[in-house]
């Protein structure tokens, strides 16, 4: 049985080569062995914005940033996803999630902690 790392690999690979589909199995296939593998997520997330399957980004998306919170690229993901779907309300709240979590690691930095 293949590592999720690796079947993750194989769907980076996949989706550089521009077939998002294929990608996204591997990607459902490394989140078998491991439903809270976020980079398999934002992955599979974007893989479907390709393929303008925003409804099914969004919905991947958000389980993304529900399991890493923190995660900046997360909610500027998911606020792009709405911005193409023109769900704009929706759009600005997770980029401002983004912006504060941003701001947040700012001061964070600045002050050596």
């Amino acid at each position: 049985m293949a590592a999720k790392e690796d079947l993750y690999d194989e769907g980076l690979d996949l989706a550089f080569d521009g077939d998002y589909r294929g990608a996204i199995e591997k990607y459902r296939e490394a989140l078998d062995l491991d439903a809270g593998y976020t980079d398999a997520l934002h992955a599979m997330a974007m893989a479907h914005a390709e393929l303008g399957e925003l409804d099914d980004a969004i919905t991947v998306g958000k389980r993304l940033c529900e399991l890493a919170p923190d995660d900046i690229l997360a909610h500027t993901s998911l606020s792009t996803f709405y911005m193409n779907k023109d769900m704009i309300p929706e759009a600005e709240a997770e980029s401002a999630k983004a912006r504060m979590l941003d701001w947040k690691r700012q001061l964070k930095e600045g002050d050596g902690t």
